[in-house]
Parts: structure tokens; sequence; C-alpha cells
């Protein structure tokens, strides 16, 4: 079945969905709703996450294939893997622009996106300082949010 341009998703959805086909893999079923779903978050979703959300929205998709679909979206540099030191892997899309860290609750377990220019003014001045060339870098912050404090 041809997907027609209005039923084509935008954005990173779209892009990564592109990348796919162009190396050979197919856009229908698992991967395609894995991307998807990816796509929409604001940040960043844990394997089974994702799984639960696309089941939740009414689609059928095995948690193996959640998981090989993330593999291969990390493979390509569609996708990153994000390590919050829960012990739980998580995965938001790799974004060129819209770059951000992440806050941790170590009491209820929430997680929430942040960006600071000045903090990424900070790296690269303490890259720089060390003769550094900085490649990709994830900053992880613990603490208590606001309702747990």
């Amino acid at each position: 079945m041809a997907t027609t341009p209005s039923e084509m998703p935008t954005g990173w959805s779209g892009y990564a969905l592109d990348v796919l086909r162009q190396v050979g893999l197919r856009n229908g079923g698992a991967r395609r709703s894995v991307v998807e779903h990816l796509g929409a978050q604001q940040c960043c979703r844990s394997a089974q996450e994702i799984f639960d959300g696309i089941r939740a929205g009414g689609a059928r998709v095995g948690i193996a294939s959640v998981y090989r679909v993330l593999d291969q979206l990390v493979e390509l540099r569609l996708a990153q893997r994000v390590d919050v030191g829960d012990g739980i892997t998580r995965f938001e899309p790799a974004h060129a622009d819209g770059h951000h860290h992440h806050l941790v609750c170590d009491d209820c377990g929430k997680v929430e996106p942040f960006s600071d220019a000045g903090l990424e003014r900070a790296l690269e001045r303490v890259a720089g300082r060390l003769g550094y060339a900085i490649d990709a870098h994830e900053v992880v912050l613990h603490g208590a949010c606001g309702t747990c404090r």
C-alpha cells in the first residue's frame, strides 16, 4: 500500500521513515508505529512505555519488535539512548536542533527535559580548555521535583 503525501508523517518521524526506506527497511507495522510514537514525545521514553503507548492507541505490536526497531533507530543515529541512572534505558529522537538535557526526581521517577544556553556555552568552554571537541553530551540532574519536595 503506497503512502500518499498527506498520510506521510512530517518532522523527525517523516525523516526517520525516509531514512529507513533508503536503507531498505519497510515502513509498515511495528516500525512505523514506533517511529510515529517516539516522534510525538516531548522527552525520552522506555521501550516499555513506547510499547504501552502504541498498544493504548489500538495498534498491535510485540515488545520484541519495539526493541528491534529502537535498536535500528539508534544504529542509524536516528534515535539516542538516554540513561538517567535508574537502570532503565530510555530513547528519544536524535534531533539536530532542540537538544535538551534531563532532570530526574529520585523520589517519584519523573523525568523532565530542560535546555539552557548558558550551560551549553559552559560545556563548550570546558571542552575547549581541555582540548576536546565535543561530538555529543548529556547532562542529567538528580533531585526532588516540586511535588515530592
